[in-house]
């Protein structure tokens, strides 16, 4: 920041908290657990959503994949004991090309979790579970303080703190500001942070179906000419369903009664699991690449979306979030423990240098799928159909997918290893 007076102002004050999390989603209560439990940091985390909705127990069909990495996170943090039993482990995955009305061709990929020897690849869990436990969980840790139903209008940084101004007019001040609200960040954007990214013209249909025929606990990725149909294993004989179309051909699907909804998507999907029925609510979102220019700023970090929003295809948004969650727990609480500012420039650099390189090759991967898989060039379809068949077919090139798409690869953080941070 700029502003000299600002600067003077934030000179040696006291603060009110080490560490203010702006966001209040997933990310922001899973950074304040895992610092928390630290033991040696104050946490607020300013919520603009009240907890009320946060709360609600009703199915509203979403619900997130979980890597195996993440899960060890969760169970750092002490909640996968309690999430468990509400998740459904993803035991293996088969992609293939499909077209609407002639069903999924034979699969190209199939993954088995059996060649990791480690467990699930991953797990599904209905956000309705994972919400309520991270509440629950930072109502009960001490040390972290909730703001829920209050915004954040205004902040600034100084040499020794930063300072944020409610919607209510109230200030807070701490060591480090923690921008956790989303890909249309005020956090990103009040500190001068530009984006790079662009629309893929597509949008996002998702929705919970109930059908009668068990899934196995087998993940379905058809790929068709609009963008992929994902269709993820729930308890029971439920999945969730995250279907790509163009903007105008989601916008007229979405616009349909639940049955008519039903009868576009049947052909889609194809009847190996027989009779499908709509559970929950139906909801869309767009699809585009977006990207902080920087995850960092003076007494600033970025997590989640905020950093970075990708297109789902591999299923990696809020495991990516939870990566940024894991580094920067461990940088932070690093320097705490050894006496040092945990908002200062040098931590800060480390937690960018741990988390640019892999979110840039993440976007650059999963950029490059949709463009390749979404399309109906017939030589394409030859050429990726036969280039993933024969990755199916090298075990080590398997294995190392499988790896990947547990989130094992890399230099893994405490918390992505099931340590504390």
């Amino acid at each position: 920041m700029d502003n000299p007076r600002a600067q003077g102002i934030l000179e040696g004050m006291e603060r009110d908290a080490d560490i203010l999390i702006v966001g209040g989603g997933l990310n922001g209560p899973a950074l304040a657990l895992a610092l928390a439990q630290g033991g040696l940091l104050r946490v607020c985390v300013i919520d603009a959503l009240d907890e009320a909705p946060r709360r609600d127990a009703g199915f509203d069909g979403r619900a997130y994949a979980l890597a195996m990495a993440s899960v060890r996170l969760l169970t750092a943090i002490g909640l996968w004991p309690e999430l468990e039993a509400h998740a459904q482990p993803i035991l293996e995955v088969k992609a293939s090309d499909g077209r609407a009305g002639e069903g999924p061709a034979p699969f190209f990929l199939h993954l088995d979790h059996a060649e990791l020897e480690e467990g699930p690849m991953g797990h599904m869990l209905e956000d309705r579970y994972l919400r309520r436990a991270l509440l629950d969980a930072m109502q009960a840790a001490p040390g972290i303080t909730h703001l829920p139903g209050r915004r954040v209008v205004a902040q600034e940084a100084g040499p020794d703190a930063v300072r944020v101004t409610l919607d209510d007019g109230q200030s807070l001040t701490g060591g480090l500001l923690v921008g956790c609200d989303g890909r249309q960040s005020g956090t990103a954007r009040r500190a001068g942070i530009r984006r790079t990214g662009w629309s893929y013209g597509q949008t996002a249909l998702v929705c919970a179906i109930a059908h009668d025929l068990p899934h196995h606990g087998i993940a379905h990725q058809f790929f068709m000419p609009p963008g992929p149909l994902a269709i993820l294993p729930l308890p029971g004989n439920r999945s969730s369903i995250v279907w790509s179309e163009r903007d105008e051909t989601a916008q007229m699907i979405q616009a349909l009664d639940d049955a008519a909804y039903l009868e576009v998507l049947r052909p889609r999907f194809g009847d190996f699991l027989g009779e499908i029925r709509l559970e929950g609510a139906r909801f869309t979102y767009p699809l585009g690449l977006s990207l902080a220019q920087s995850f960092i700023a003076q007494r600033l970090a970025l997590v989640g979306d905020a950093a970075h929003g990708l297109h789902p295809i591999a299923g990696q948004g809020l495991n990516l979030g939870l990566r940024d969650v894991a580094a920067l727990a461990e940088v932070v609480l690093d320097a705490a423990r050894r006496g040092e500012d945990v908002g200062a420039a040098l931590a800060l650099a480390e937690y960018q240098r741990w988390r640019r390189f892999d979110t840039t090759t993440m976007a650059l991967a999963t950029d490059t799928l949709n463009r390749v898989f979404s399309n109906d060039n017939a030589l394409l379809r030859g050429l990726r159909d036969l280039g993933m068949g024969l990755v199916s077919r090298t075990p080590a090139l398997r294995r190392r997918i499988l790896r990947e798409a547990a989130g094992l690869e890399g230099e893994l953080p405490r918390l992505l290893r099931g340590l504390p941070a």
